[in-house]
């Protein structure tokens, strides 16, 4: 039900001026009256996005770590929600940091405790966040793990029989189950839903109907925002609901990690095995030998590619491997195309003979397309990056465009209502032009407020030089202090590497991204089941103030990869190291030493290790720290 608007309207005041009037009541006097404490630096950010909502205009909000910019937005958003009858849209880093904004004790939380303010806020993930009531019924079948009886325990009764249909099977909600079981029943890019049996009692469509009647907030990633971009004209041109409502607004939380988010939805994936998979569902009783034996040849036919794939792999240590292409790949590739083709044609004898399921015909061939489009750019040597990665277990060749900045401009920045791009690292030196040119954003307004912070009474860095195979010993010292730690690594591989090497003692004591659902690690974190996390995705957004944390040790400096994607983006800059390698490295060290001080009660420890090769950038990195470094 629509809520009404959370102050008086008059026919003296627009409103706006009501808007900025109402801002005022609450930062100066009703928040500060129930203990919260004023910041300037935060009601100058909530005015100038009054500003950017009164204008619909782009602003980039750059506020230091304590301002309160959570608060700052969300106060206006929730008006101007209630005002155009349209939900605010709140675009976060990732899927963990959804469940940060809306926790006990959150921003959200207090607003509604401390102004006695019913907020409507609902969570939109990622479709890969949710249960796949198909792949989990396969994974019974033909998979073993408790993590299977777990689920069956969460699915209502109303799935399979009479009963209610509550909201369930979000990620969220398994916190014991390791991401490589939850990649064995989660929704994948290959399930076709708008045919599926199941489609109305699927935990994710049953999310998707309750988060589209929200009055006031919807949550979700920058991924999926993204995604839900991507696929809008799609969708619609297949008579589908898009994945989001239209909104009367987007914030974009830690927004100098939009145009990531924006090259992951653009890209196009060839798994190993999915089509061989995808074919063999196909392959039933009654169908055509001519089809059966095209789709044979097919998969032998991909089978082939992905094997001379291989060859032309050049080996690295890096996720992300380059590509070399030889003749042979291009050739075979070609002629997978002309299988693909002919077996077009077949299917649409199939679908009139109702031989093989409608489901299992119409998931074939949106896979099918998808695959097409891919092959079609890699041997075409279009303007794309292409690499081989491993994803969900499987070897992927992954196809994503060079510049993503026409796509943002025409299909997010044309539409004439605000942005606001929130973090506390948006700039270098107070430039705004690098995050606007990689959105291909050309008109906006911006700010820097600094942090309230006294950091010298609170916080020290300290810089310690060693050797890489010095490092973890030192590590482990470090955390027999006791301190409550995050360890941020540059790579998943780096992480794995330090893993690796850790004394089984120490070991005990720490939990690493990947192992369980990350929210329920943190959770665990923060109530002190554990002495350190080691993760390297939670550089940005993760907010545990207070004793909770008290150490941040950087394991090594967050340069980008040299991988083919930022080896794309080397290729654009007249100085690599200038335009590409530092502003990355420099905005996340930023914000991994952000973590550590979130409140005026917080203190403690950065500890920064740096090898041989990362000293000899020390004093580029050195004026981003917020205190004078000491060297132990």
């Amino acid at each position: 039900m629509r809520q009404s608007i959370p102050f008086e309207l008059s026919k003296d005041k627009s409103f706006f001026d009501s808007l900025g009037d109402w801002i005022g009541d609450v930062l100066y006097d009703e928040l500060p009256e129930k203990g919260l404490e004023l910041r300037d630096e935060q009601v100058f950010m909530a005015y100038q996005i009054e500003s950017a909502l009164r204008e619909k205009s782009v602003l980039f909000a750059e506020a230091g770590v304590g301002t309160g910019k959570t608060i700052a937005y969300l106060l206006p958003s929730i008006a101007y929600a209630r005002y155009t009858g349209k939900p605010a849209l709140i675009a976060c880093a990732d899927e963990t940091l959804i469940d940060q904004l809306v926790k006990e004790g959150g921003d959200i939380y207090k607003l509604q405790q401390l102004l006695d303010l019913k907020i409507d806020v609902r969570l939109a993930k990622s479709r890969d966040q949710y249960l796949c009531l198909k792949r989990y019924e396969e994974a019974e079948q033909f998979l073993d793990g408790e993590y299977l009886d777990d689920i069956a325990v969460s699915i209502p009764e109303g799935v399979y029989g009479n009963g209610a249909l509550d909201l369930y099977g979000q990620r969220s909600d398994y916190p014991t189950i390791s991401d490589e079981e939850w990649s064995h029943v989660n929704y994948n890019a290959i399930q076709q839903c708008q045919v599926c049996d199941v489609r109305n009692r699927c935990g994710q469509t049953i999310h998707r109907q309750n988060y589209r009647e929200s009055t006031d907030l919807i949550i979700c990633s920058q991924d999926f925002y993204m995604e839900h971009i991507a696929t809008k004209e799609s969708r619609e041109h297949e008579g589908q609901t898009p994945l989001l409502p239209e909104p009367s607004m987007v914030v974009f939380d830690e927004g100098h990690l939009l145009e990531y988010a924006a090259q992951k939805a653009m890209t196009i994936k060839i798994q190993d095995y999915t089509i061989v998979k995808v074919l063999e569902r196909l392959m039933v009783d009654g169908v055509r030998e001519k089809t059966l034996n095209l789709m044979e040849k097919l998969q032998d036919g991909h089978e082939l590619f992905f094997d001379q794939l291989r060859e032309d792999v050049i080996d690295s240590d890096e996720e992300r491997k380059r590509i070399k292409k030889s003749e042979m790949l291009i050739t075979i590739g070609k002629k997978v195309m002309t299988l693909v083709e002919s077996l077009f044609e077949e299917f649409v004898f199939e679908s009139e003979m109702y031989t093989i399921p409608e489901y299992e015909i119409r998931m074939a061939e949106e896979f099918l397309e998808q695959y097409a489009e891919a092959m079609r750019i890699f041997i075409g040597n279009g303007d794309a990056v292409d690499w081989l990665e491993e994803a969900d277990g499987e070897e992927t060749l992954v196809i994503m465009p060079h510049l993503i900045t026409d796509i943002l401009a025409k299909k997010v920045f044309s539409k004439k209502i605000p942005f606001i791009f929130s973090s506390a690292t948006l700039s270098i030196d107070k430039d705004f032009s690098f995050i606007a040119y990689s959105l291909g954003i050309k008109k906006y307004e911006s700010f820097t407020v600094a942090s309230p912070f006294d950091y010298e009474e609170v916080m020290k860095i300290n810089l310690h030089k060693r050797t890489q195979a010095d490092k973890t010993a030192e590590v482990e010292q470090l955390l027999q202090q006791g301190d409550q730690t995050l360890i941020l690594f540059k790579s998943k591989q780096s992480m794995l590497d330090f893993k690796a090497t850790v004394n089984a003692d120490t070991l005990a004591h720490m939990a690493f991204e990947g192992d369980r659902e990350l929210s329920s690690i943190i959770r665990d974190f923060q109530a002190k089941k554990m002495q350190a996390i080691c993760s390297y995705h939670l550089w940005e957004g993760l907010d545990l103030p207070e004793e909770a944390l008290t150490r941040v040790i950087v394991f090594d400096l967050p340069f980008p990869p040299h991988d083919p994607l930022f080896d794309a983006k080397r290729s654009f800059a007249d100085d690599a190291f200038d335009e590409v390698e530092l502003p990355y490295m420099l905005l996340r060290v930023q914000q991994g030493m952000g973590r550590l001080i979130r409140t005026s009660n917080d203190h403690g420890t950065i500890n920064v290790f740096l090898n041989e090769e990362e000293q000899q950038v020390i004093n580029h990195v050195t004026p981003v720290f917020a205190v004078e470094p000491t060297e132990l």
